[in-house]
């Protein structure tokens, strides 16, 4: 129980698979958490039903019955040198603005991460802020031996988690699922790479 309403009064937090009827209210989240319009929504809406090497897992953060923050783990690969190995993207993860800075998007992480080795996924990856996720088990992935898919996330912001199913051997590069791809969803673009 570490959220509260914007008026103050104390309630539990719950953290429960994503349902249909979940749908729009995670739209809402996203659009408003990441203020840029439809990019996220479609996202997400793209990600539930695309193929993928792993199904997508997703969870919605409630207070009392308002979906107020929402994660999304889906498949992607890692160009491992014996072999394609199977790993989870940690994308998005979204919490409404008045609810942010209350521990709810910590709990979604930890849960994510927790659900990915539950499923025995060795590896979780992302793009983010090293100072946000440097404090919920993920590590800078270059200088942990990784290659993103990409050059153009800023500095930092390609992070892993490794969980208990990771195996020495599994270096190599990050690669995304189509659908990431097809929406420009990779990296930054322009002048938002040379934002800070």
């Amino acid at each position: 129980m570490d959220s509260s309403d914007p008026e103050g009064e104390h309630v539990e937090l719950v953290i429960r698979e994503e349902r249909a009827e979940d749908h729009q209210a995670v739209r809402e989240v996203h659009a408003l958490a990441f203020g840029d319009g439809e990019r996220v929504p479609v996202l997400v809406d793209a990600l539930r039903v695309a193929p993928a090497l792993l199904a997508p897992l997703s969870w919605v953060a409630l207070v009392g019955e308002r979906v107020v923050g929402h994660v999304m783990l889906s498949g992607c690969r890692l160009d491992a040198l014996p072999r394609l190995v199977g790993v989870f993207t940690l994308s998005p993860l979204g919490v409404l603005p008045d609810f942010q800075s209350q521990g709810i998007g910590t709990r979604l992480v930890a849960h994510a991460l927790a659900e990915a080795d539950s499923h025995g996924v060795p590896l979780v990856f992302l793009e983010g802020s090293p100072q946000y996720y440097g404090k919920r088990g993920f590590v800078d992935a270059t200088t942990a031996g990784f290659r993103p898919p990409t050059l153009r996330y800023p500095p930092g912001a390609f992070q892993v988690a490794k969980l208990s199913s990771y195996e020495e051997w599994m270096t190599g590069t990050f690669v995304y699922s189509d659908t990431f791809w097809a929406l420009d969803c990779v990296g930054l673009r322009g002048d938002r790479l040379a934002t800070p």
